[in-house]
């Protein structure tokens, strides 16, 4: 679909139209970046890395999903969900195994050690909130924004 004439951008100079402080993607991913390097700290002293992490929130919600399930809920494609997987079992936060009903699916489920960490882990978005500088309105409606952003995007 092209878009040209409705577009927000539509009628900005050109020097606008190309500035890198000017994009909503770099804004974006440079925002990323620093979120990223707030959690690395708040991780590291749980031996975790931000997308291990993520991993864990999801079955901190809900335990015993297929790697399916996990990386859809993630948006992670199984190459990139697999090592983090290997990583998780081996630190012993996380077992695998084959489904009784169909040896092609994997469930994955946290172990005690797995579950433990979650009360362990309480502070860290708490500690991520403070870094922002944002009120919880604020923080509320930019997470909607970018949900609603998430959607769009994925539909084109």
């Amino acid at each position: 679909m092209k878009c040209t004439s409705n577009s927000p951008l539509a009628g900005l100079p050109d020097d606008l139209l190309l500035s890198l402080d000017q994009q909503l993607c770099f804004a974006l991913y440079s925002a990323s970046l620093s979120m990223t390097k707030v959690y690395k700290p708040l991780l590291a002293q749980f031996k975790l890395t931000y997308p291990q992490y993520l991993v864990l929130l999801v079955l901190w919600e809900q335990d015993a999903l297929t790697v399916n399930t996990l990386g859809q809920r993630l948006f992670l494609d199984s190459g990139t969900l697999t090592p983090l997987l290997k990583r998780l079992e081996k630190v012993g936060f996380i077992s695998k195994q084959r489904a009784l009903d169909d040896e092609r699916r994997v469930i994955v489920t946290l172990t005690s050690a797995g579950k433990k960490l979650r009360d362990q882990a309480l502070q860290v978005p708490i500690q991520v909130s403070c870094n922002t500088g944002c009120s919880l309105p604020e923080m509320r409606a930019l997470h909607h924004q970018l949900i609603k952003l998430r959607i769009s995007l994925g539909k084109h």
